[in-house]
C-alpha cells in the first residue's frame, strides 16, 4: 500500500512487513507452557552464536542417544539468557527438547523454556537470515509497548532440502509473564 506525500496515517497491526524481502512476518501473543530440554550452557559474544553451537549441541546428541525414551520428536531449541547490559556476554542453552527431567551428566543438564506469555514468529529461509525474525519481534514489541523479559528461544524445525523452505520459531518471553 503506497501513501500520498504528506499523508499522516496511524496504523496498527501485528504483521510486519519484511521490506528486504517483500514478505510479511506475522507476530502472534501466545501463552506457553515451559519445555524441558537437555542442554550445554556457554557464555557466547553478541553475534557469535553461529560459530559455536555446534560442539555444545553435539555434546547433548551424544548424551540423549545414550538414555533411550529421553527424546521422542523434540527439536534443537536455543534458550538465551540476556544480558542486562547491551553488548554484554550473552547466557546460551544449546538444547534439545526431551520428555523427563534427568541427572546431570557432566556438562549436560536438564532445564527448560520459561512459560508465560510470548511474542512469537517464524522465520522461513535460511539461517544466516533469522535476523530478520528478532528484528521484527523488536519492531512489534516497540509498537505494541511491550518489553522482553530477558529470554528468548528458538526453535529449529527439520531441515529442508531447500535452505528457503526451513522453518524455525522465534519466541520472546514477555515482561509480566512467568
Amino acid at each position: 500500500m503506497k501513501f500520498p506525500p504528506g499523508s499522516r496515517y496511524v496504523c496498527f497491526a501485528i504483521t510486519i512487513l519484511d521490506y528486504d524481502r517483500g514478505m510479511p512476518v506475522s507476530v502472534t501473543v501466545q501463552t506457553l507452557h515451559p519445555r524441558k530440554l537437555a542442554a550445554v550452557r556457554r557464555e557466547v559474544a553478541p553475534g557469535a552464536v553461529g560459530s559455536v553451537w555446534g560442539p555444545p549441541l553435539g555434546k547433548v546428541w551424544e548424551f540423549i542417544r545414550s538414555q533411550p525414551g529421553l527424546r521422542t520428536d523434540g527439536h534443537n531449541i536455543f534458550l538465551y539468557h540476556h544480558p542486562k547490559q547491551p553488548g554484554a556476554p550473552i547466557l546460551c542453552d544449546f538444547g534439545v527438547e526431551v520428555t523427563r527431567t534427568f541427572e546431570t551428566a557432566g556438562e549436560v543438564y536438564a532445564t527448560e523454556t520459561p512459560g508465560g506469555e510470548a511474542a512469537v514468529t517464524v522465520h522461513r529461509g535460511p539461517y544466516n537470515r533469522m535476523k530478520e525474525a528478532h528484528n521484527a519481534i523488536a519492531k512489534w514489541m516497540a509498537a505494541n509497548r511491550r518489553e522482553s523479559a530477558g529470554h528468548s528461544w528458538e526453535i529449529y524445525g527439520d531441515p529442508a532440502p531447500d535452505p528457503a523452505d526451513t522453518e524455525t520459531t522465534v519466541v520472546y518471553l514477555l515482561l509480566g509473564s512467568s
